[in-house]
């Protein structure tokens, strides 16, 4: 018998898992390797993970019509069409660490509480159609499998 609430707490162990894998290499990457574009990619190792925290949010609080838990400044600079632009300073490379988990936590914690009352329907760019906050959830998985992805090429291609 299905068990939504179950299947929803295996979705944020696993997005949790992915996260630790992310906190890693946010960690102990150089920062020279971590913010470096190499040849045939458009982004790096940082975006990447400042863009996967900051999806999860649109996706989750945004459609929701919540408040996001993180500052405008972290949407502007990479959410979905932005590209890389700077090298972070310290004090970003923390606050993006912390993210990784507050977020996660806190999504969990109002998912428990049923705060997600409201959806807007969103048509993903791979045709995905979410219809609610358990879509959403589902969807960002899948959207941080592929960051992971590229994280991992990134790294081996700056490694080169």
């Amino acid at each position: 018998m299905f068990n939504n609430f179950d299947f929803m707490e295996q979705l944020f162990t696993i997005t949790r898992q992915n996260r630790k894998i992310l906190y890693h290499y946010l960690q102990n990457t150089p920062e020279p390797v971590l913010t470096k574009i190499p040849q045939g990619f458009n982004n790096n190792i940082w975006w990447n993970i400042a863009h996967v925290v900051v999806t999860q949010q649109k996706l989750v609080y945004g459609l929701s019509g919540l408040p996001l838990a993180l500052s405008s400044v972290w949407v502007k600079g990479y959410q979905k069409g932005t590209r890389p632009q700077g090298i972070p300073t310290q004090a970003e490379i923390e606050e993006l660490s912390q993210l990784l988990f507050s977020t996660l936590e806190q999504t969990e914690a109002d998912y428990a509480s049923k705060r997600f009352t409201n959806f807007s329907p969103y048509m993903t760019s791979p045709k995905v159609p979410l219809n609610s906050v358990e879509d959403a959830v589902s969807f960002n998985v899948f959207h941080e499998g592929l960051h992971l992805g590229a994280i991992m090429a990134l790294s081996r291609a700056v490694k080169m």
